[in-house]
C-alpha cells in the first residue's frame, strides 16, 4: 500500500523530490542516478531560465532582463518560472528540483505552489559530508595545461606527480581550487543552507544521506528511502 496513491504507477513509483547537498557531496551524480531510475525530470534553476528564456515566456523575458544586468533574479520571478515548470506534463509522473529552494523563503513559497498544484514533496535528500573530505575532494584536483585532462590527487592520480599520462603536459592548481577559495565557498554555501535544512527537517521531509561512501553505496540508500514510499 502507498504512502501517497498518487505516486503509484506502472513500472515504479512517483517521488517528488528535491536534492541538496554541499559543493563536492556528489549530488550531481546521485541526481543523474535518480532521474535514470525513476524516469524523472531534473530540474534545476539554471535549465529553466533557460528554457523560459528560449521559449520567450513573460516571466523568463523578465528574468533575462536582471540577468542581462548581472543581478539576481527575484523571488517572485524565480517562483513563477518554477510553478510554469512543475506544471508542465512531464512532471506529472514526479520531479528532482535541484538549486531551489534556496532560502526559506522560496521553500515557503514552494509548498503553497504545489499544494495549489495538488502536489507535495515526498523527502528533501541531502547528501552528507564531513568539510573535511570536502576539502579534499574539492582541492585534489589537477589539470594538463596542455590537452586539458583532469586528475585527482587522491581519486584518480598521474602515473608521475605532476605531469599528464596523455600528453606529459604538466599539471595544475586551478584558482578556484586552492584551500582558501574552497573554505570560503564551503563556508557561503553552509550559511546559505543550514536554515533551509533546518526549515525541513522541522516539516519532516529532511533525510540526510552519507555520502562518504562509495558512489554506488550511496544510491542504494537513496533507492531504500525511495523504497519506502511503495
Amino acid at each position: 500500500m502507498s504512502l501517497n496513491p498518487s505516486l503509484e504507477t506502472k513500472g515504479g513509483i512517483l517521488v517528488n523530490l528535491v536534492l541538496m547537498g554541499l559543493p563536492g557531496a556528489g549530488k550531481g551524480t546521485q541526481a543523474e542516478k535518480i532521474v535514470s531510475k525513476y524516469n524523472i525530470p531534473h530540474i534545476s534553476t539554471g535549465d529553466m531560465f533557460r528554457a523560459a528564456i528560449k521559449e520567450g515566456t513573460e516571466l523568463g523575458m523578465q528574468a533575462k532582463s536582471f540577468m542581462d544586468q548581472g543581478a539576481l533574479v527575484p523571488d517572485e520571478v524565480t517562483i513563477g518560472i518554477v510553478r510554469e515548470r512543475l506544471s508542465k506534463p512531464d512532471c506529472e509522473k514526479g520531479f528532482l528540483l535541484d538549486g531551489f529552494p534556496r532560502t526559506v523563503a522560496q521553500a515557503e513559497a514552494l509548498e503553497t505552489m504545489l499544494a495549489d498544484l495538488d502536489k507535495k514533496i515526498d523527502y528533501v535528500i541531502n547528501i552528507d559530508v564531513d568539510q573535511s573530505i570536502l576539502m579534499e575532494r574539492l582541492t585534489g584536483r589537477r589539470i594538463c595545461k596542455d590537452c586539458g585532462s583532469t586528475y585527482h590527487l587522491v581519486f584518480n592520480p598521474p602515473a608521475k606527480d605532476g605531469v599528464c599520462d596523455r600528453c606529459g603536459g604538466e599539471l595544475y592548481q586551478r584558482a578556484d581550487d586552492n584551500a582558501d577559495t574552497v573554505q570560503n565557498r564551503l563556508d557561503v554555501n553552509i550559511q546559505q543552507t543550514k536554515p533551509l535544512l533546518d526549515f525541513y527537517e522541522g516539516k519532516g521531509y529532511l533525510r540526510n544521506i552519507n555520502g562518504q561512501q562509495e558512489i554506488n553505496t550511496v544510491f542504494v540508500e537513496v533507492e531504500k528511502l525511495l523504497g519506502s514510499l511503495t
